[in-house]
C-alpha cells in the first residue's frame, strides 16, 4: 500500500481538499485505484451535530455516516463510495481508546497520548487504506490521506506525531507527503514571498514530516526566481513544486496539477513509476472544455435558510452544477433567503423583501432544499406555493419535500393549519410528523441515514422516467420526520401523487404533482450521489424543465432502459447505459 499525506500550511481554506482530491483523479487516470481518508482534529466523533454555519454541509455516506464535506469531493472526483471510517475524527479516536481501557485492554497500563493515541491513528489509517471503494476485489493501490486543519495547531498534535511514526514505519518509497501552502502577492510590491511557505515548512519538518512536494496557492503562476528560492530553503527540488494558480473552476485544478506533471513526481516517490500508464483525463477535459464555453444561462432560485454561506449547500450546488453542463446551460443561482419571502420582512423591511420575490419570479426554477428548524419555513412555503400556481420547474429536498406537501394541503384540501409537527405539535393537521423510531433525547446518528430502497408506485411518472425506467432507486437520506401516512388518500385524492414509496409502502419518498411542468419533492438527498458527467436524475429533471428540454431528456430515457443521462444539446438528449440490475444506483462506484 502506497500513501500520499496532503497538509496545509500558513492560513486555512487553501484547498487542500479539492488538491487532494484532483491527486487522487490523476493517479486513478493512471489506472491505480485509490482510496481516500479525511482526518478532522475536531473532538466531534462526527459532523452530524455541526452547524452548518460553522463547518459547511454534512455530507451523509451510504451506510449513514454524517462526514466533512471534503469527502463530497472525493466521492465526486473519484467516482467511489467511502464509509464513515474515511472520515476519522479526534473524537473517534479518543472514543476507540477509551472504549478499550475500560475493557481491560491495555492490561492495566498508562493509556497516554503517546503511544496509544497514536497507534490508535495508524491502525485506523492502515485499515481503512487497504478497504476497496469502487466495487471491485481487493485492496487499492494507493491512499490520499488529508490532514484537516494547518500545521501548527494544538489538536492536530497527535496526528502529525502519528504521521510522522506512519511514514518511517512504511519506509521510503511508500510515503509522499505534499504540502499546500500560500504564495501571497503583495499589492503594493506586487512580488509573490515565499516566507510564509519556508515557515510553514520549517514548522512541518520540525515536527518530523518532511515535504516531498509543495503545492503553491497563488493568484498567478510562480515565477522561476521564486521556485529556485523555494528549493533552496524548504529542501524539495524545484520540479517538485506546483503552482495551484487561480482558475475559472475547480475542474480545472487535476488539469492545472497533470501540466506541471505533479502525478509524474507523485509516482517516483511511490516507485509506481513501472506499474502506472500515461494519465488519461481525456473525458474530464472535454467536460471542462464545456463548463467553460458555456453561455446561455439557466436561473435556479435556492430558497434556504443558509444563504449566507454557500458551502452550506455545497452538494446541492454540484448537483446543479452537473445538470447544468448536461444540459449545456450556464448556471446561475439567485441566493433567496427564504426569511425574506415572508410577511413580516415585508414590514421590517421592504426593500429586501421585494428584492427576494424579484429574484424568485425572475427564475427558470425553484429549489427548496433541506434543514432544520422553524425560521425560513413560512418563506419556503410561499415559495413552493409561487412554484405550484405559475408552473414553475420545482424541486424539493428532505424538508422541501415535506413543505411542498404541507402547502398542498392548506391550499389546496383548506386544512388552514396543516404543518409539521417539527414546527407545531399540536397541529389538528399533522401532514409531517415524527418517525416512530426516532430518538427524542439524542441528536447524533439517530435520524434515518444512509442509503435506503424506494419503489415507484407510477411506471410512467417523471421521476421514474428520469431514473431511466427503474422499478426501484437507492438513495442517502437524513432526516427525522416524515409525511403523515394517514394523510395520504386525502392528498393523493386531490391531484398529489405519492410516486416513490419505501419497501412498507408506509413511508413517502417522491412526490409528484399531476398537470405541472416539473413538480417534484423527494425525501431523500439526490445530490448525495451526482456526478460529473452522471448528474443525479432528479436535478437534470429540474434543468431540463427550466431550459425547456425535459421532454426530450424523458424520450431518451423513456427509450434507454438503466440509463445516465450526460448530455443534452440542442434540445437532443444523449445518454450513457450502465447496466446496474434493473435499479439506477448513480455514483455507488460500479460505473466503469
Amino acid at each position: 500500500m502506497k500513501y500520499v499525506l496532503v497538509t496545509g500550511g500558513v492560513v486555512s481554506g487553501l484547498g487542500k481538499g479539492v488538491t487532494a482530491s484532483s491527486i487522487g483523479l490523476l493517479l486513478q487516470a493512471c489506472g491505480l485505484r485509490v482510496t481516500s481518508i479525511k482526518i478532522d482534529p475536531y473532538l466531534n466523533t462526527d459532523a452530524g451535530t455541526m452547524s452548518p454555519f460553522e463547518h459547511g454541509e454534512v455530507f451523509v455516506l451510504d451506510d449513514g455516516g454524517e462526514v466533512d464535506l471534503d469527502l463530497g469531493n472525493y466521492e465526486r472526483f473519484l467516482d467511489s463510495t467511502l464509509t464513515r471510517d474515511n472520515n476519522l475524527t479526534t473524537g473517534k479516536i479518543y472514543q476507540s481508546v477509551i472504549d478499550k481501557e475500560r475493557k481491560g485492554d491495555y492490561l492495566g497500563r498508562t493509556v497516554q497520548v503517546v503511544p496509544h493515541i497514536t497507534d490508535a491513528i495508524q491502525e485506523w489509517i492502515e485499515r481503512v487504506a487497504n478497504v476497496p471503494v469502487d466495487g471491485k476485489e481487493g485492496p487499492p493501490d494507493v491512499c490520499v490521506i488529508e490532514l484537516g486543519g494547518t500545521i501548527g495547531d494544538i489538536e492536530s498534535m497527535p496526528f502529525i506525531e502519528a504521521l510522522g511514526q506512519f511514514s518511517y514505519k512504511v519506509g521510503p518509497g511508500n510515503f509522499c507527503l505534499v504540502h499546500v501552502s500560500l504564495v501571497p502577492v503583495l499589492s503594493v510590491v506586487g512580488e509573490q514571498k515565499t516566507k510564509p511557505t519556508q515557515h510553514s515548512v520549517r514548522e512541518l519538518r520540525s515536527l518530523g514530516l518532511t515535504p516531498n512536494i509543495l503545492a503553491c496557492r497563488s493568484t498567478k503562476a510562480l515565477e522561476d526566481n521564486v521556485k529556485t528560492k523555494l528549493s533552496q530553503f524548504c529542501h524539495v527540488p524545484e520540479e517538485n513544486i506546483v503552482t495551484l494558480y487561480d482558475v475559472p473552476n475547480i475542474w480545472h485544478v487535476p488539469l492545472l496539477l497533470r501540466d506541471q506533471k505533479a502525478h509524474g513526481a507523485i509516482l517516483k516517490e511511490l516507485n509506481l513509476l513501472g506499474k502506472a500508464v500515461e494519465a488519461d483525463v481525456t473525458e474530464w477535459t472535454e467536460r471542462t472544455k464545456i463548463y467553460d464555453s458555456l453561455q446561455d444561462p439557466v436561473r435556479i432560485a435556492m430558497v434556504g435558510k443558509y444563504t449566507g454561506l454557500t458551502d452550506s449547500y455545497l452538494s446541492v450546488l454540484k448537483a446543479l452544477l452537473h445538470a447544468s453542463v448536461a444540459c449545456h446551460k450556464k448556471l446561475v443561482v439567485e441566493w433567496v433567503a427564504a426569511s425574506d419571502l415572508e410577511e413580516i420582512t415585508a414590514h421590517e423591511a421592504p426593500d429586501v423583501h421585494k428584492n427576494a420575490w424579484d429574484l424568485l419570479k425572475g427564475a427558470d426554477g425553484i429549489l427548496v432544499p433541506g434543514g432544520f428548524g422553524d425560521r425560513g419555513v413560512q418563506g419556503k412555503i410561499l415559495a413552493t406555493k409561487y412554484a405550484r400556481e405559475n408552473q414553475v420547474p420545482f424541486l424539493g429536498i428532505c424538508l422541501g419535500m415535506q413543505l411542498a406537501v404541507v402547502e398542498f394541503a392548506r391550499s389546496i384540501l383548506g386544512y388552514k393549519d396543516a404543518n409539521s409537527t417539527e414546527f407545531e405539535p399540536e397541529t389538528s393537521s399533522p401532514c409531517v410528523i415524527f418517525m416512530p423510531e426516532g430518538s427524542t433525547t439524542h441528536m447524533g446518528g439517530t435520524m434515518r441515514l444512509g442509503s435506503r430502497r424506494t419503489h415507484f408506485q407510477v411506471p410512467d411518472c417523471k421521476s421514474a422516467k428520469l431514473y431511466g425506467n427503474a422499478k426501484f432507486v437507492d438513495e442517502r437520506h437524513r432526516h427525522r420526520y416524515e409525511v403523515n401516512p394517514d394523510m395520504i388518500l386525502d392528498i393523493e385524492n386531490a391531484g398529489l401523487s405519492f410516486v416513490g414509496k419505501d419497501g412498507t409502502g408506509r413511508r413517502m419518498e417522491i412526490v409528484e404533482l399531476q398537470n405541472h411542468p416539473y413538480f417534484v419533492g423527494a425525501q431523500f438527498h439526490p445530490e448525495f450521489k451526482s456526478r460529473p458527467g452522471k448528474p443525479s436524475a432528479l436535478f437534470l429533471g429540474l434543468i431540463a424543465a427550466a431550459s425547456g428540454c425535459l421532454e426530450a431528456v424523458l424520450q431518451a430515457s423513456g427509450k434507454m432502459n438503466k440509463v445516465s443521462i450526460n448530455g443534452v444539446a440542442n434540445g437532443t438528449a444523449t445518454g450513457k447505459v450502465y447496466q446496474n440490475g434493473n435499479v439506477y444506483s448513480n455514483g455507488n462506484g460500479l460505473h466503469h
